[in-house]
């Protein structure tokens, strides 16, 4: 049933990238798959219907386009015309009033959808959309009833941990149908990813879920940088406050004798170390190794010299107000869960998705005229 509305509409088609649980890999898909097929000479446009946050023109009056949307398309040199607007922004006040109201039907967001995408001509249109499977649901707007309002194939992007995983998947393929034309599995350790590939994805298959794509976790990809930890920490930065664009990768805590810091620090790359601001030993050990930021908690001012040695090697310092067990929390649940703003995470999820998925199904099941 799913392919006869495909070839009605094959002049421009949706697809719908969508995911069991939230901070899956969308985007990088999404990215990855749109720079493919543009290279191929396909018209793709790109959008969320539920925007998560975004920039109105300064009368905000403007189309609504969602800040992921806009960098994505920054990056592919999208014009503006090819970034489909958001029909709502996910925000508590208009949840609150859906709720309230007690009307969840779909109504004109899904028109005003429908219509941003009729106007879009030849060509694909990506849509990404909310967290989850069930996200949007107060907005009429989640996964299954936007594939099912326009007829439109879905590719899920999950994270897969284990058999155990398959089982929102399986419940994604019943509440999808045939509208759901593969996964991509995500977050792998690299050394399971031919593992994953030989057995899982045949086996996975063979249950109506084929898969497009194994990829390994990045530790890049989930990376976060020194503005977006200061930001979450309300820190103070005490220098290099030109350096916040850098990226950390892991988390370290300076709360063990100097020596043992010091070998601890050798085997990390890309850290945030996380200390006491009296153990100045720790600090100055931490500045010697691969650290992106120093960040200082309790009471007592820093050194000078540590300071001082900290702008030399242009390592940025931030004070928190909170406690160490507190600030460690905090840093721990940024991981993994920020957007993909910056243009070394796109060009490392370009890479990714070009040489773990293969497309082309789609290609067929979308009825896409390949430029020759």
């Amino acid at each position: 049933m799913g392919h006869d509305s495909a070839s009605s509409h094959a002049r421009s088609s949706a697809l719908l990238i969508g995911s069991c649980e939230p901070f899956s890999g969308k985007s990088a898909v999404v990215l990855g798959l749109a720079r493919q097929w543009l290279q191929r000479g396909i018209a793709v446009r790109i959008g969320k219907p539920l925007a998560d946050s975004a920039e109105l023109g300064s009368e905000g009056d403007g189309p609504l386009i969602d800040d992921d949307v806009r960098f994505v398309g920054q990056i592919l040199g999208l014009s503006e015309a090819q970034l489909v607007p958001s029909v709502h922004l996910q925000g508590s006040d208009a949840a609150r009033e859906r709720l309230l109201a007690g009307n969840l039907q779909a109504g004109a967001g899904f028109t005003a959808l429908q219509e941003h995408l009729s106007a879009g001509g030849e060509g694909v249109t990506l849509l990404e959309g909310a967290g989850g499977l069930s996200d949007g649901m107060l907005y009429g707007l989640d996964l299954v009833q936007v594939a099912r309002g326009l007829r439109a194939p879905v590719v899920l992007v999950h994270s897969w941990s284990g058999s155990h995983s398959v089982e929102p998947l399986l419940a994604a393929r019943d509440q999808l149908g045939d509208l759901l034309c593969g996964v991509v599995l995500n977050g792998l350790p690299p050394e399971q990813v031919a593992a994953v590939r030989a057995e899982v994805a045949p086996a996975l298959e063979r249950l109506g879920v084929p898969v497009l794509g194994v990829m390994p976790r990045s530790p890049l990809l989930r990376s976060v940088t020194v503005e977006e930890l200061s930001r979450r920490l309300d820190a103070e930065v005490l220098c290099c406050r030109d350096r916040l664009d850098l990226l950390v990768e892991t988390l370290s805590i300076g709360a063990m004798n100097v020596n043992s810091a010091m070998e601890f620090f050798r085997r990390r790359r890309n850290m945030a170390v996380v200390t006491g601001a009296d153990r100045t030993d720790i600090q100055l050990a931490a500045l010697e190794a691969s650290t992106q930021c120093l960040i200082l908690t309790g009471a007592g001012e820093p050194l000078p010299q540590l300071i001082s040695r900290a702008e030399e090697l242009e390592v940025p310092l931030l004070k928190v107000e909170h406690d160490t067990l507190t600030t460690v929390e905090v840093i721990e649940s940024a991981f993994g869960h920020v957007r993909l703003h910056e243009s070394v995470k796109a060009t490392y999820a370009f890479r990714l998705v070009e040489e773990h998925c293969d497309f082309e199904p789609l290609l067929k099941r979308l009825q896409l005229p390949i430029p020759a």
